[in-house]
């Protein structure tokens, strides 16, 4: 067997052979080689990543617990701000916010952190006073916040505050908190028919969200909310259109005026009309749903009130769905 080994013959004809074989065994070899280089990379690698891993998992675990926490306030957190019991939700976003703090900014002439300043304290107010009160505030967070930042940022002449239309208070009772902060402690004088829902003229009247009824000893409860103001606020149950019920207001000249009663555009020129009579100089007047498609009539009433020229009221812009106007002198 050696002697063909040695054999020059033999060596010629089983060298195809042994290179294959060669071939092979090496290619074994360095598939070994390379798993071990790369279980010894791997293993450096695991060391080197180790730190970063374990930082990894102790966050996430951390993030899962802070999400269990979350899930576990969210249903009382949710009753506090969702749609139970009222027509909107009361959550704004980020976008609504900034871009009533712009508006505001703009109808004002204030610098933005002040109008800022105050849409978050009319927001606070807003949940505080719902939260407490009987029923609820109408109108979207956007558009309540909206007036109940602006007017106190417009310093009306005086403290007489009129509004028309009040549902069950509440927005009376923020309004006057709201100027009391601002220095002015309101004297404010309430029209409404109280006729134990809302009426809207024209309108569909649905059930009330809250189920409560729109009546004096609902609205007195949420006006106390605002403190000795709010206790002494004067109530003139009827429309705002009756005779009798602006000749028993018609006493003072008022600051500012929140027209917010019969969305007609019919109701609405009446109620501008009577506003001229009894608005003091440099009294702001507050046009509610102002650019609401919900309610047209208002804006067109409002324009067409506006248009003519002869007015006392020129308008000082918009924000949300409210038209802000000053009266001349």
């Amino acid at each position: 067997m050696s002697f063909l080994l040695r054999n020059r013959l033999t060596k010629r004809i089983v060298r195809p052979a042994a290179t294959h074989v060669d071939r092979r065994v090496d290619k074994r070899v360095d598939k070994r080689m390379e798993q071990r280089v790369d279980r010894r990379v791997d293993q450096r690698v695991d060391q080197r990543a180790k730190p970063a891993v374990d930082a990894l998992r102790t966050d996430l675990e951390t993030l899962r617990r802070e999400v269990a926490e979350l899930r576990r306030h969210q249903y009382a957190t949710s009753l506090l701000f969702d749609r139970t019991g009222r027509v909107n939700d009361r959550v704004p976003n980020a976008a609504e916010v900034d871009t009533l703090v712009r508006e505001i900014a703009e109808l004002t002439g204030e610098d933005s952190a002040y109008a800022r300043r105050d849409v978050t304290v009319a927001f606070r107010n807003v949940v505080a006073l719902e939260a407490l009160g009987v029923g609820r505030l109408a109108g979207t967070t956007y558009n309540v916040c909206g007036k109940l930042a602006a007017v106190p940022l417009l310093a009306p002449p005086n403290e007489d505050v009129l509004e028309i239309g009040t549902l069950h208070g509440l927005f009376a009772a923020t309004l006057t908190r709201m100027l009391h902060r601002a220095g002015l402690e309101a004297r404010l004088t309430i029209v409404d028919p109280l006729a134990g829902s809302q009426l809207q003229p024209g309108a569909k009247q649905g059930a009330e969200p809250t189920g409560t009824p729109v009546r004096m000893d609902v609205v007195r409860a949420n006006l106390a909310l605002a403190g000795r103001a709010g206790a002494e606020a004067r109530i003139q149950r009827g429309l705002s259109g009756d005779p009798e019920v602006r000749a028993a207001v018609s006493d003072r000249r008022y600051g500012v005026i929140v027209v917010d009663g019969d969305h007609s555009k019919e109701g609405v020129l009446a109620d501008l009309e009577w506003v001229e009579e009894i608005i003091a100089p440099g009294g702001i007047v507050v046009v509610d749903d102002y650019g609401d498609k919900s309610w047209p009539g208002v804006q067109q009433a409002a324009d067409q009130h506006l248009a003519g020229g002869a007015s006392r009221l020129e308008m000082l812009g918009r924000a949300a769905t409210s038209a802000f106007l000053r009266a001349r002198a």
